[in-house]
């Protein structure tokens, strides 16, 4: 048996290719998934602190007496990543409206897609 058919039917580096080529996939699916469940906690956050503050405006008057202590308030329910977003406050239109706009910063390899959120509720 020659050396050239030796190598061919030689399996002695298969695992070590197949893993070269599954492990970069791998990698960026666990890689993405992390980054995808960052940007829906930031979306889940955003909304239970607008909702919050929209009820604290309606219900709790004396901690939520104003636009500024809304505001601060909402501020203080955004748990999460650091995005810094921008609340507002209004009583136009349905009742108590909080309102929040933010823009995360979704980094996919060398580029960075800033992906916009907002969120908005009203209790009457």
């Amino acid at each position: 048996m020659s050396l050239i058919s030796r190598i061919r039917r030689s399996e002695a580096g298969g695992a070590a290719v197949e893993y070269a080529l599954v492990l970069p996939i791998f990698i960026t699916l666990m890689v993405g998934g992390l980054c995808a469940g960052n940007l829906a906690l930031a979306a889940n956050s955003l909304h239970y602190a607008v909702q919050d503050a929209a009820r604290c405006a309606a219900v709790k008057t004396t901690v939520c007496s104003d636009t500024t202590t809304t505001t601060t308030y909402a501020q203080g329910r955004y748990t999460g990543p650091d995005i810094a977003p921008t609340f507002s406050y209004s009583t136009a239109g349905c009742g108590h409206t909080v309102s929040a706009t933010a823009t995360y910063p979704l980094m996919l390899a060398a580029v960075t897609i800033n992906v916009p959120l907002s969120a908005s509720a009203c209790y009457p």
